[in-house]
């Protein structure tokens, strides 16, 4: 409710009174925001990704897990296409490094740029990727334990598919300030220089990576001697070995778009519960992964789709279930 007022009309004319009173109504009046006053008992993400109107990858396929899993998500999107670029055809826009600082100062000066997490996923301009670091620099001056969960989109399978000045940026500027690192082999490989054939290879990229900076690795599929693997890695103490583990992954005979983005978003949500157990978070991470690809890949083969003719959207929504109480079907095997 807005104050009495001792103002003399005079003193200020007819609009000068109505604008004095509306800026008090504005100031004293603001929509109070709950997830601030009231945090959930997990937190508030702020996830930098791309978006797209119609399947899921990017945002799509990270903000509704973290939300069933407890989160206050405020997306942000890199881009806005169509669709995904693996379809014939796509159109849309890509948000440039000024844009993205242009809705950080519109949320700081509201004092709305309190979170307890920041994810990143593909970015694909160097300008974007600095402008990247500055919010993160940003956010932990107003929150010093901000949890940065990075998944470094760069390629998979031996291919880049973004600038390759992209590689010694994330090499040399984001590694060292990420709290949890999520690539893949390859981009493992991109950003140590260091060639992973083995799991021996694995764990020792996963150390060079602790020693650059963030706490938690987890490569999320290495295919050894046609074997597909999750190496997990998790530093508790700087001057500590880390506790390592895997889990093996049964392959299944089709591609999906997506996935990527939905394991960095669940590994985030999953550690964030098990801080201390990253093999249990990687455990029901990888269990509602396999849970909704099967549901994906069953789907289409009763639709009466051939599903090794063309990558798979996953069924994000029919899986909810399984991504708020996963049966963990895949454990992990620590290393000794």
């Amino acid at each position: 409710m807005l104050r009495s007022l001792s103002i003399s009309r005079p003193q200020l004319g007819r609009f000068g009174l109505r604008a004095h009173i509306s800026s008090l109504v504005k100031s004293e009046m603001a929509p109070p925001i709950l997830s601030l006053v009231l945090p959930s008992e997990t937190g508030r993400v702020l996830s930098i990704q791309s978006h797209t109107v119609q399947g899921y990858v990017g945002n799509k396929s990270s903000v509704f897990p973290l939300q069933i899993l407890g989160f206050d998500v405020d997306p942000i999107n890199s881009v806005q296409f169509s669709n995904h670029t693996g379809y014939p055809t796509f159109k849309g826009h890509v948000l440039n490094g000024q844009q993205l600082w242009d809705l950080i100062e519109g949320l700081e000066a509201n004092d709305l740029l309190y979170y307890t997490h920041l994810l990143t996923g593909y970015i694909g301009s160097v300008s974007f990727l600095n402008a990247v670091l500055d919010v993160v620099s940003k956010l932990r001056s107003i929150n010093p334990k901000l949890t940065y969960v990075c998944d470094p989109v760069m390629g998979d399978e031996g291919k880049l598919y973004v600038p390759p000045e992209l590689v010694a940026v994330y090499r040399k500027k984001v590694v060292p300030v990420a709290s949890m690192l999520t690539p893949n082999q390859f981009e493992a490989e991109q950003l140590t220089e260091f060639r992973i054939v083995t799991e021996r290879d694995g764990r020792e990229a996963c150390n060079i990576l602790h020693a650059t900076g963030p706490s938690k690795v987890v490569i999320t599929s290495i295919n050894i001697d046609s074997n597909l693997l999750l190496i997990g890695s998790h530093q508790k103490e700087k001057d500590q070995p880390p506790e390592q583990f895997k889990i093996v992954i049964p392959k299944i005979p089709a591609y999906f778009t997506g996935t990527g983005d939905l394991m960095t978003a669940l590994l985030l949500g999953w550690s964030n519960k098990y801080p201390d157990n990253l093999d249990k978070a990687a455990e029901l991470a990888v269990s509602s992964l396999q849970a909704l690809l099967q549901r994906t890949l069953n789907d289409y083969k009763r639709a009466g789709y051939d599903p090794q003719s063309s990558s798979l959207e996953i069924r994000l929504i029919q899986s909810q279930d399984d991504i708020r109480n996963p049966q963990v079907r895949y454990k992990a095997e620590k290393y000794h």
